[in-house]
C-alpha cells in the first residue's frame, strides 16, 4: 500500500515539476530503475509494488515523442543512448532472473512495445537483436506460466517484423550452438564467435564493469576507470548475486540444443491456453512464410521445425483408439486449426475418441495450411518430412496389417486426411506415398511394384464389404483431387498405345459405310440377341438426341471420328431389356436429373484438368504399338471385377463401384471416352471395357430374369422401398440381384448422360 502511495506521489510531482530535456528525462528514469537494484535488499516484493512499470512505460513514451519530434530516418539521443548503454541487455538480465518477480512480464512487455510502436528499423542493431534472440530463449521453456501471454506477443511481434525485412531472419534462425559444437571450438571461440553464440557470461560481465554500463547507471567513465580495480560498483554486485550465468554450463551439456525463435514458438503450440497455441501457429506460419531462399533454407536445415511437426503429428496419430467408427471418422464436424475447441460436456453427439480424433485432423489441417503458405523450397522440405517421417513411418504399417478392425480404421483416417488435404505441395507427396511415382504402363507380373497401392486397390476387392467401400471413397476423393499423376497412374498410362483396339485399314467400302454414321468393323447391336429389344419404341430418335448440339458446319463436321452421340446414348439405355426396367414407373427417377448432374460435373472436372494440356483427340493409331500386350491395369481390373458381380454384391457395394467408374467416365481424355464410353470401339482380342462388361452381366441377367416368378413387380417393390416411398415389410426373394438389377439401370442411364455431354460441350464452338 505504502509503495502504491509513493508512486502515486511520484506521478503528481512529475506533472507539477518543470519539463526536462528529454535525454535528461529519459536518463532519469533508467537511473531511477537501477539504483533501486543497489538500494533495495527486499528482492521478494512483486514488481508491481514498485515503481519500475511506471519507468519503464515514460521511458517508451519518450522515445515515440522524440521519434514524433524528428524527421524520418533519423535517430534521436533517447535512443542512441538506449543503444550505446546496452539498457536492452540489461533489462533482458533482469527479466531472466524474473527480480523483483514479475520483471519478466515487465521486461517482454517492453521489448514488445518498443518493437511494435517505433518505427524506425531496430532489430539490425547489433545491442538490439543480441538480447532479443536472448529473450526468445527465455520463451515457451515452462508452459502455462504467467508470462506466456506477454512471450507470445513478444514472439509474434518479432516475426512480424521479420516479415517485413526478411533478410533479417538469419540473426534468428541459425543454429549457432550446434555447428560450434560440431566443430569442437568451443574451448578456443574468439570474442566474435562468443558474440555469435549470445554468451550471458560476456555479457553480463561486459553489462556488470564495462564502462558503458557504468555511464548508463549514471557514473562518469572517468570515475569508473579509477574506482573498478579497487571495488566493483552495487549493481554489479547486485547483478551478480541474482546469479544468471548459467547459459554456458548449459551449452556444455547440451551442445545440440536450439534456442531460437521456432523453438520457442513450437513449445508455445502446446500451451494448454487455446489462445496462446493458435497465436504461436501463427507466428510459424509468418516465419515459413518468408520469401527468402536462405531463410527458408535456415529455417528446413538448422532447425527441428520439420521434425517436431511430424513428430507431433505422429504422436497425435498414434494416441488415436484401435478403432474408431468410420462414420464417426467422417462425419465429425469440419476441422480448422484456429478453432480447435472442444467440450466432451457440451456435445451431444460425443464417441470414444472425439477429442484424439479432432486435435489429430487439426494439427493435420495446420501442417496442410503451414505447407501451403509456405516458401516453395521450405513447403517442399515440409511436406517430404510429412510423409517420409508420418505417412511412411507410421500410417503405411497400419495400412498393411491384417487385422480387419485395423485396416478400416486406418483407411477411414487416410479417406479424412485425402479430403482435407489442399497444398498442392503436399498433396503430390501424398499421392507419391499412396500410387508411388511408376508412369510407365502396368504389366500383370509387376502389379506388385508399390506394396502399399497394390494392398489399398486389392482392399477395394476385399472380403470385408466395409473395407471395399471405404477404399473405394478414398479412391473416388483421391480422384477429385487436382494432380494429374494421380489419374495417370491409376488409369491413362496404360491407355496411351491404344492397344485396346484392333486397327482395320479402312477399304473404299469402309469408308462409304463412315460416311454414312457407321464404323467399320463395328457390331451393330439391333442384330446382336442381347439386344432384340431395341426397337424404334425403345430408343430416342437421331432429331431428340440431336436437337440441342451445335448445327453441322465446315469448322465442325459431323463425321469427326466420334461415333455419333445418340448412337451410344442408345445404347447405353437399351442395355438393360424392358422387363428388368423399373423407373419408368416411379416419378422423379428420369434421365433428366443425370444430365443435369454430369454437365455440372464435367465443367468442373474440366476446369479441374484445363492446365494439364491434354490432347483434344486419340493418338493416331498408325503411331500406336498396337502390338504390344494390353493390360487395363490393376484398378480398372478390380472395378472392371466388381461390376461384373453386379448382381450378386450388396447395394452399397454396387452404388460406390459405378460411383467411381462415372467419375472416371468424366474426365475430358480421349482415351478414357473411347474405351469407357464408346460401344463401338474395335476391342484387340482377349481385351474388355466397361460395355463389354455391362453387356456380359446383361446377358446373364436376361438368363436369371426367367427363374424369378413375379420379377417385376418385386423389382418395383424394390425400388419404391430404397426410395423410401414404401415402408419396409416382408422379406423379398433375390433381394440383392433385384437392388443389382435397379443399380445398374441406373448406371447406364448416367453414362449416357456423361456422353452426351461430353459431347455436347467438345462439340460446341
Amino acid at each position: 500500500m505504502f509503495s502504491k502511495f509513493t508512486s502515486i506521489l511520484q506521478h503528481a510531482v512529475e506533472a507539477l515539476a518543470p519539463s526536462l530535456p528529454l535525454q535528461e528525462d529519459f536518463v532519469y528514469h533508467w537511473k531511477a530503475i537501477t539504483h533501486y537494484y543497489i538500494e533495495t535488499s527486499d528482492d521478494k516484493a512483486p514488481v508491481t509494488d514498485t515503481n519500475i512499470p511506471s519507468h519503464l512505460e515514460q521511458m517508451l513514451d519518450i522515445l515515440i515523442q522524440e521519434e514524433n519530434e524528428l524527421d524520418s530516418g533519423e535517430t534521436g539521443p533517447c535512443m542512441e543512448y538506449l543503444l550505446h548503454h546496452k539498457i536492452l541487455e540489461t533489462l533482458y538480465t533482469l527479466g531472466k532472473a524474473d527480480c523483483p518477480p514479475g520483471m519478466k512480464q515487465q521486461v517482454l512487455a517492453f521489448y514488445t512495445k518498443l518493437l511494435g510502436r517505433i518505427r524506425q528499423p531496430l532489430l539490425p542493431h547489433i545491442n538490439v537483436h543480441r538480447p532479443v534472440q536472448k529473450l526468445i530463449r527465455l520463451c515457451g521453456e515452462v508452459l502455462a506460466t504467467p508470462t506466456e501471454n506477454e512471450e507470445i506477443q513478444f514472439l509474434c511481434i518479432v516475426c512480424a517484423k521479420l516479415k517485413q525485412d526478411p533478410y533479417l531472419v538469419n540473426f534468428f534462425l541459425e543454429n549457432k550452438l550446434k555447428s560450434l559444437a560440431s566443430k569442437g571450438e568451443s574451448d578456443l571461440a574468439t570474442e566474435d564467435t562468443l558474440k555469435g553464440q549470445d554468451s550471458l557470461t560476456t555479457d553480463t560481465k561486459q553489462a556488470c564493469q564495462s564502462e558503458d554500463f557504468s555511464s548508463s547507471i549514471g557514473i562518469e567513465a572517468t570515475e569508473i576507470e579509477d574506482d573498478l580495480p579497487h571495488q566493483p560498483d552495487d549493481l554489479s554486485t547486485r547483478l551478480d548475486q541474482l546469479n544468471v550465468t548459467s547459459l554456458p554450463e548449459a551449452s556444455a551439456v547440451r551442445p545440440h540444443q536450439d534456442y531460437n525463435l521456432v523453438n520457442s514458438l513450437l513449445n508455445l503450440t502446446r500451451s494448454p491456453d487455446g489462445r496462446i497455441a493458435v497465436k504461436a501457429c501463427e507466428g510459424l506460419m509468418l516465419l515459413v512464410s518468408l520469401p527468402e531462399p536462405a531463410a527458408a533454407k535456415c529455417l528446413t536445415q538448422s532447425t527441428c521445425l520439420c521434425e517436431l511437426l511430424t513428430d507431433r503429428l505422429a504422436s497425435l496419430y498414434k494416441a488415436l483408439p484401435q478403432s474408431v467408427d468410420p462414420l464417426d471418422i467422417e462425419t465429425v464436424e469440419a476441422i480448422n486449426w484456429g478453432l480447435d475447441s472442444y467440450s466432451h460436456k457440451e456435445d451431444a453427439s460425443a464417441f470414444p475418441g472425439k477429442r484424439a480424433l479432432i486435435s489429430f485432423l487439426s494439427w493435420f489441417d495446420y501442417c496442410d495450411q503451414l505447407i501451403k503458405e509456405a516458401q516453395k523450397s521450405a513447403a517442399v522440405a515440409l511436406a517430404r518430412a510429412v510423409r517420409e517421417r508420418f505417412f511412411i513411418g507410421v500410417m503405411e504399417p497400419q495400412l498393411m496389417q491384417t487385422s480387419e478392425m485395423g485396416i478400416l480404421t486406418s483407411t477411414a483416417l487416410l479417406h479424412r486426411i485425402v479430403r482435407q488435404v489442399t497444398s498442392d505441395v503436399l498433396l503430390q507427396e501424398m499421392v507419391s506415398f499412396i500410387l508411388g511415382e511408376q508412369r510407365e504402363p502396368e504389366t500383370l507380373a509387376e502389379i506388385n511394384r508399390h506394396p502399399l497401392r497394390h494392398r489399398l486397390i486389392e482392399h477395394c476387392d476385399h472380403i470385408s464389404d466395409e473395407i471395399s467401400i471405404m477404399t473405394l471413397r478414398m479412391f473416388e476423393h483421391l480422384l477429385q483431387k487436382p494432380n494429374e499423376h494421380i489419374l495417370y497412374n491409376l488409369v491413362l498410362r496404360n491407355l496411351e498405345e491404344r492397344n485396346y483396339t484392333e486397327y482395320k485399314p479402312l477399304c473404299p467400302e469402309d469408308k462409304d459405310v463412315v460416311e454414312n454414321g457407321l464404323i467399320a468393323g463395328a457390331v451393330d447391336l439391333e442384330e446382336d440377341p442381347l439386344f432384340t429389344d431395341l426397337s424404334p419404341e425403345n430408343t430416342l430418335s437421331n432429331q431428340e438426341w440431336l436437337s440441342s448440339s451445335p448445327p453441322t458446319t465446315p469448322e465442325h463436321p459431323k463425321n469427326d471420328g466420334k461415333t455419333e452421340v445418340h448412337k451410344i446414348v442408345n445404347s447405353f439405355l437399351c442395355l438393360v431389356p424392358d422387363e428388368a426396367k423399373s423407373s419408368y414407373q416411379v416419378e422423379g427417377t428420369g434421365y433428366d436429373t443425370y444430365l443435369r448432374d454430369a454437365h455440372r460435373q464435367f465443367r468442373d472436372y474440366c476446369s479441374i484438368c484445363l492446365r494439364w494440356e491434354w490432347p483434344g483427340s486419340p493418338k493416331a493409331l498408325e503411331k500406336c504399338n498396337l502390338e504390344a500386350a494390353f493390360f487395363e491395369g490393376h484398378f480398372l481390373k478390380v472395378l472392371f471385377d466388381r461390376m461384373g458381380r453386379i448382381l450378386d454384391q450388396p447395394y452399397d457395394v454396387n452404388l460406390q463401384v459405378t460411383s467411381v467408374l462415372s467419375r472416371l467416365s468424366l474426365f475430358p481424355h480421349p482415351h478414357i471416352h473411347e474405351y469407357l464410353l464408346d460401344p463401338y470401339v474395335n476391342l484387340a482380342s482377349g481385351c474388355r471395357s466397361l460395355f463389354s462388361v455391362i453387356v456380359r452381366v446383361v446377358g446373364d441377367l436376361m438368363v436369371r430374369i426367367q427363374r424369378i416368378p413375379d420379377f417385376t413387380p418385386k423389382l418395383l417393390l424394390v425400388r419404391k422401398r430404397l426410395l423410401g416411398l414404401e415402408p419396409e415389410g416382408p422379406v423379398i426373394d433375390h433381394v440383392t440381384l433385384l437392388e443389382g438389377v435397379i443399380v445398374l439401370e441406373e448406371f447406364c442411364k448416367e453414362l449416357a448422360a456423361i456422353a452426351f455431354v461430353k459431347y455436347h460441350t467438345s462439340s460446341t464452338p
